[in-house]
């Protein structure tokens, strides 16, 4: 019979094992009661250290108005970590407007943010408001801010240093107060360079960065996360799951997320619905494994050097020294390549014969 994991036994988000209860809707009863025990950082699972950093982060953050710039891969929670900021923040009783810049087509991304009047385009019916104007008082999140195109940029950063802007067809000026957050999964500067992204746009969100991880470099969250996924949807579907054997978690643990948390939770969801009895089904045989080889960095380099050293002599047909000599090839002199291959083990016959020697 193969071992499994109880999920009572795989302890909560945010601190101390849970309690042991047998049924699921009470799991997931206490969950809640442990997240929500924590400020603000609902749906936020884990316990890593590499999560710990970012929420200490957002909390010597949140309670100033000043500009955040989460940056992080598709799927890290740049959405969750906005709201907590925004819910930490003086402005929680003011709405957090959201818009996903890369969703919007770049001809109608103006008018989402500042707004137009009737008539001011083909289409434009009515008068309306703004994200801009619909955040007053509260914190606008700008998701994917690299999809912003070059022209609509000057505009934008004139409204974030300004608070101030023009619906289209209109010449009245708008003032708000908005808290601005905004989240890119984009290499900004490599933008700059390329001439992509304006600098002074890209200073003017980049006053706190906050570098979201990936799922791999918090490989310990998983189990928590599983187990948040399996109670939440478990209670959705009105089903009773308890456990998962353990080779199947192993294999979630192990694997490679590319769309990170996100695709962690669509699997679970596949796998609680293929699921009948009260054992996560987890077709684990289909995910893609990460190959993690614990490799010496001091031994790897060592090989390198070494082999460097040895294509080196071949070249030269053993030539150590002189014009065109490997000493000269390498940048190096006669002494200290000598003194190299009498600590790297370098023998005449490593590069004397025509066959290839590896890496010893």
């Amino acid at each position: 019979m193969s071992a499994t994991v109880a999920f009572t036994d795989l302890g909560s988000p945010v601190g101390a094992g849970f309690p042991n209860i047998s049924d699921l809707a009470d799991q997931q009863l206490h969950l809640e009661t442990e997240i929500s025990s924590e400020p603000c950082f609902e749906d936020i699972v884990g316990r890593s250290p590499a999560l710990q950093k970012v929420l200490d982060q957002v909390a010597i953050v949140a309670p100033t108005d000043s500009t955040v710039l989460l940056h992080g891969e598709t799927g890290t929670g740049k959405e969750l970590i906005a709201r907590a900021i925004h819910k930490l923040s003086s402005r929680r009783e003011r709405a957090l407007i959201r818009m996903n810049c890369a969703a919007i087509p770049s001809g109608l991304l103006e008018s989402e943010l500042f707004g137009h009047e009737k008539g001011a385009f083909t289409g434009a019916l009515l008068q309306r408001k703004g994200r801009f104007e619909l955040a007053d008082g509260g914190s606008l999140f700008l998701d994917e801010i690299g999809d912003i195109s070059l022209e609509l940029q000057p505009k934008l950063l004139r409204a974030i240093q300004e608070q101030e802007f023009e619906r289209l067809g209109s010449a009245r000026t708008i003032q708000v107060n908005v808290r601005m957050i905004a989240a890119t999964h984009r290499d900004l500067a490599a933008m700059i360079r390329d001439q992509e992204f304006r600098e002074d746009l890209f200073y003017r969100f980049n006053v706190f960065p906050i570098e979201i991880p990936p799922l791999r470099e918090r490989r310990e969250d998983i189990p928590l996360l599983v187990h948040f996924f399996v109670s939440r949807l478990s209670r959705r579907m009105q089903k009773r799951i308890r456990s998962i054997q353990r080779i199947a978690m192993d294999a979630l643990v192990n694997a490679d997320w590319p769309g990170n948390i996100r695709e962690l939770a669509n699997f679970i969801e596949r796998c609680v619905i293929l699921t009948q009895g009260d054992e996560l089904n987890v077709q684990h045989t289909h995910l893609k494994k990460s190959f993690r080889t614990v490799v010496s960095p001091t031994s790897s380099f060592r090989q390198a050097e070494r082999q460097v050293i040895i294509d080196a002599l071949r070249d030269t047909s053993g030539k150590i020294a002189g014009n065109n000599g490997a000493a000269e090839r390498l940048g190096l002199k006669r002494t200290t390549l000598q003194n190299k291959m009498r600590r790297l083990s370098i023998a005449r016959s490593d590069y004397s014969s025509n066959k290839w020697i590896g890496p010893a």
